[in-house]
């Protein structure tokens, strides 16, 4: 009994579980004070935190950040994966509704400006960029019909993407790829015969080797390796027959662009200076489209 005659095991003063009420317990969440049982409890470094606690410090805490400013991955590189299986998701479909030819692929393929072609003896026009269809400046770096083309483009992807997106965190990686892609189409657009065809993510992948370079020589690492490679790749792309050198220099230059402006923006203002030179880098692109189409029509 206590001084005032209640039972000394009377349930209204044996603490209980404030998730589960019918759960008595004698553990307090560190912070609050709420009782919690042991299916509530969540370590701490000292003691344990309820479940709503730990949900109110994880939403304070400042998000771990890479020396570029992106956010710490698990390693898991799940944007580099996105990318080969879209890439390899519209392989799929180019093969399957009959390759180069099929309504597919010239739906897609990068087409500067109006061309025609014969298909069963009947003369069909297919619109380009220049005609209004300008969505094949970005489905054409997502397009292949070669499985050797697209090995190529992916191992490069996986190689460069893995590490990229480690460095940037995913979504400055997303932007740099497509930007990257879209710039290696514009300078299609620009610099290839107007009756000519593009297709294939290289224009993209070349943007994250210039962009690969340039954080490895922010990060003092030896690049001798890459600068064989990319050497190697460029010679090939002046070299070979069809092959588009135009949107491997486009991806190219984009990718050291954006890579610099990635590496050597001011630590202070760098979550700024990286959105200001993305919308920048975005608009360019657009007002460059512009300019050709008008050029063209």
């Amino acid at each position: 009994m206590t001084v005032d005659g209640t039972p000394a095991n009377d349930a209204t003063t044996i603490p209980h579980c404030y998730r589960h009420p019918d759960r008595e317990t004698y553990i307090s969440c560190q912070r609050c004070g709420r009782p919690i049982c042991p299916d509530c409890m969540r370590s701490a470094s000292v003691g344990f935190h309820c479940p709503e606690c730990v949900r109110e410090a994880a939403a304070q805490r400042r998000p771990v950040r890479t020396s570029f400013g992106g956010r710490v991955t698990d390693g898991s590189n799940t944007m580099t994966i996105g990318l080969i299986a879209a890439n390899a998701l519209v392989f799929i479909a180019a093969l399957a509704s009959g390759g180069v030819n099929g309504s597919f692929v010239r739906a897609l393929i990068l087409i500067p400006q109006q061309v025609f072609v014969r298909d069963n003896g009947q003369v069909i026009t297919l619109d380009g960029v220049a005609d209004g269809s300008y969505w094949q400046l970005l489905t054409s770096t997502f397009l292949h019909t070669a499985p050797l083309h697209i090995l190529l483009n992916m191992v490069g992807l996986w190689i460069f993407g893995s590490f990229l997106e480690s460095a940037l965190g995913r979504w400055r990686f997303l932007a740099l790829y497509l930007l990257s892609g879209l710039g290696g189409s514009v300078a299609v657009y620009w610099l290839s015969p107007v009756n000519s065809s593009s297709l294939g993510a290289s224009g993209a992948v070349f943007g994250l080797f210039g962009a690969a370079l340039v954080i490895l020589l922010k990060q003092r690492r030896d690049v001798t390796q890459l600068l064989v490679l990319l050497g190697i790749n460029l010679v090939f792309s002046f070299t070979a027959a069809n092959v588009s050198w135009q949107a491997h220099l486009g991806g190219l230059v984009s990718g050291l662009l954006l890579g610099a402006g990635f590496a050597y923006a001011p630590r202070a203002q760098r979550q700024t200076v990286h959105a200001v030179l993305l919308t920048a880098f975005s608009v360019v692109l657009v007002l460059a489209t512009v300019a050709r189409t008008a050029a063209l029509t």
